[in-house]
């Protein structure tokens, strides 16, 4: 079988984990954690890099930072994972979500404006499949209307836009080091914080909003409660692990680029006539092989190629259905304008195997039972 996913090993976890052990600190912010945060800061060139337990931690770090409260409008993508929408939510927050874009998957930056109200307090662009939104746009829409720009990251780590790291461009970035992403640590995120005033109190909030890392710096003579917060460190095994994988992340991003070309030329004929459509890159943005899709003519017949592919023992995979749909998207927010493409490019997106090791062999075989289906 080949399986849809499977987290990146590169050999030094198991090292760094016992290494971890016999430091005898297995809490946040040991020395596995702190060479995470620099190895980030150094190499996105980011203000100030707060490892997290989850990309969500992060995403709630966010709205605490940004000061969303009850009665504020947050503009996101209806298109995205439910984390995105929840951690304004609890806030008090009102979601207004917005299309997307066809040949993207991301929040259609043309239709940000005219949704924004005299309540709205962000735009949340998330970089879908590590694709990055129009983000020159969304910035100069966000310092027209003195809005915080937040980005999702989550699937955008070694991605770029216009040579910039995904998460350093807005006034906030939140990556996720989930299993299935690029680089991981089981369960994992990471707040990067571009505007240095937020700096100082993105470590209080993170301390479960005390002043401890100050004391332990000397600034202070003792730590005490000073803002609201939570306990947003994670382990330090989860950073040991991970901490392997930053070591080789070029390796890693550069295996993941080769299967995602290989499928592109494999699956290009199926483009050419019009069968099936490929992921389209802007010529600003250099992406991170998070995944591969293609997109069908519609749900039956995606529904039936997932049925073809599992005869094969090939895991493929839909992705979200729009929040604006679900229950708790009618409850805690609202779709401004028209739903041209979000339900409907969702309806037909396919993803199918991508992970760090695939081989070109699998690649090819995958994509030759792609092409047989639509062969028939």
């Amino acid at each position: 079988m080949i399986p849809f996913n499977k987290p990146p090993i590169t050999g030094y976890e198991q090292q760094y984990l016992h290494q971890a052990v016999e430091n005898g600190k297995l809490a946040g912010d040991g020395s596995f954690t702190k060479s995470c945060n620099e190895w980030m800061e150094e190499y996105f060139d980011c203000t100030k890099a707060f490892l997290t337990p989850s990309c969500t931690h992060a995403l709630e770090m966010a709205a605490l930072l940004a000061g969303i409260g009850p009665g504020d409008e947050v503009i996101m993508p209806s298109y995205t994972f439910v984390s995105t929408a929840n951690a304004f939510v609890l806030r008090g927050a009102s979601i207004v979500f917005v299309d997307i874009r066809p040949d993207t998957m991301n929040i259609d930056e043309r239709l940000i404006e005219d949704a924004i109200t005299s309540k709205t307090k962000a735009i949340v662009p998330v970089h879908y499949a590590g694709v990055a939104c129009e983000m020159d746009k969304i910035l100069f829409i966000a310092k027209k209307h003195n809005l915080t720009v937040i980005e999702d990251a989550a699937q955008g780590v070694m991605s770029t836009y216009k040579g910039r790291a995904l998460g350093t461009i807005g006034d906030l970035g939140c990556y996720s080091f989930h299993e299935t992403k690029n680089y991981t640590s089981g369960e994992g995120g990471a707040l990067l914080v571009n505007n240095p005033e937020w700096k100082e109190r993105a470590e209080i909030i993170r301390e479960k909003g005390t002043n401890r890392s100050q004391f332990f710096r000397g600034q202070v003579d003792k730590y005490t409660w000073v803002d609201v917060g939570s306990s947003y460190l994670p382990s330090e095994l989860n950073a040991a692990f991970l901490y392997a994988q930053f070591e080789q992340a070029d390796a890693i991003n550069k295996d993941r680029i080769k299967a995602w070309n290989t499928y592109y030329e494999e699956l290009y004929p199926l483009a050419e006539e019009g069968k099936a459509e490929l992921p389209y890159i802007p010529a600003d943005c250099v992406h991170n092989a998070h995944m591969f899709y293609i997109k069908t003519k519609d749900l039956e017949e995606r529904t039936a190629l997932i049925d073809w592919l599992k005869q094969y023992d090939i895991m493929s995979a839909f992705h979200y259905v729009p929040l604006h749909s679900s229950e708790a998207g009618k409850r805690f927010g609202r779709f401004y304008g028209n739903d041209r493409f979000t339900t409907r490019e969702s309806d037909r997106l396919l993803r199918l195997p991508m992970y760090y090791g695939l081989s070109e062999e699998n690649v090819k075989y995958i994509a030759e039972k792609v092409r047989s289906y639509y062969a028939c």
